[in-house]
């Protein structure tokens, strides 16, 4: 795979592990919640933090693959996270901000 296209390809799984926790009822997606079927905001953005390293973890892989890995600092994560809520924003706009009929 080539250097393009393992960015593009992190790039997608970013913006759909952005927007996973606010499009399902699901816990991470897969484990279903039981009686209670409401995620409250607090476990969307526990959520939200867990496949952020998640996503970082992949895209970690594929730079691996790539050759060395780059060191990284603090000010790395402060942009990556930011970018993570920004690529969650339509999600969070979709479960939040819109008036859905029932």
């Amino acid at each position: 795979m080539s250097q393009s296209a393992s960015v593009w390809l992190v790039l997608l799984v970013a913006l759909l592990a952005a927007n996973l926790p606010f499009l399902n009822e699901r816990l991470l997606g897969v484990v279903p919640l039981g009686a209670r079927p409401k995620k409250s905001l607090g476990l969307r953005l526990l959520e939200l933090v867990i496949l952020y390293f998640l996503a970082g973890g992949i895209g970690l892989l594929f730079e691996r693959r790539a050759g060395q890995i780059a060191p990284q600092g603090w000010e790395f994560y402060a942009v990556t996270g930011a970018l993570f809520l920004v690529l969650a924003f339509p999600g969070f706009t979709w479960r939040y901000l819109l008036k859905h009929r029932n």
